[in-house]
C-alpha cells in the first residue's frame, strides 16, 4: 500500500502548524521548510480547513493555525480524508472488481484486516504525537517558536 503525496503533505502541513502553535503559518514557509512545491500545499490547506482541521486569516498579517488541539486530530483521520480510495486490490470495490475468485478467495478478508489493523495504528497516533519533539522539528524546519514570557510585576 502506498499513500499519495497529498496524504503526506497534509500531515506535514498540521505537524508544522502545531509547532507553531497559535503562530500563524503560511503556505509559503511551509513550502520552503519542507522543499516542496506551494502550489500541492495550496490545496492541501484549503482542504484542511474545508474539513475543520486549519483556521484561516486573510489579509496582509494572513495565514492559518490549527483549529482543534493537535492530541485531537488522528493520523487515521487524515488519511480517510485524503485518500480518495483505500482498496487494496480490485475485489475492494464491487463496481470494478473482475476477480472470478471474489466468491471462494480469502486473500480478500486477509487484506481487509491488514488494512482495518492499519488504520487502528493510524488512529492510535496523534498530530501531537508527530511533533512531541518540538525543538528538534523546529530546529530542522527552521521554524521560529516564540516562548512565552513571563511578566514580572
Amino acid at each position: 500500500m502506498r499513500l499519495t503525496s497529498f496524504t503526506n503533505y497534509a500531515l506535514r502541513v498540521l505537524m508544522y502548524a502545531s509547532i507553531k502553535g497559535d503562530t500563524l503559518s503560511s503556505v509559503h514557509e511551509i513550502a520552503e521548510s519542507y522543499g516542496i512545491s506551494r502550489a500541492h500545499l495550496v490545496k492541501c490547506v484549503h482542504l484542511l480547513g474545508r474539513w475543520g482541521y486549519l483556521e484561516s486569516f486573510r489579509g496582509r498579517n494572513g495565514g492559518f493555525r490549527l483549529a482543534l488541539a493537535p492530541d485531537q486530530i488522528t493520523v487515521g483521520e487524515i488519511v480517510r480524508h485524503t485518500e480518495e480510495t483505500l482498496d487494496l486490490v480490485e475485489c475492494f470495490n464491487p463496481d470494478t472488481n473482475n476477480c472470478p475468485l471474489i466468491d471462494i478467495c480469502k486473500l480478500k478478508r486477509a487484506f481487509q484486516k491488514g488494512l482495518a489493523a492499519f488504520l487502528e495504528v493510524l488512529d492510535s497516533v496523534s498530530v501531537a504525537d508527530l511533533v512531541a519533539d518540538k525543538h528538534g522539528l523546529s530546529s530542522t524546519l527552521g521554524i521560529e517558536t516564540h516562548k512565552a514570557v513571563s511578566k514580572q510585576h
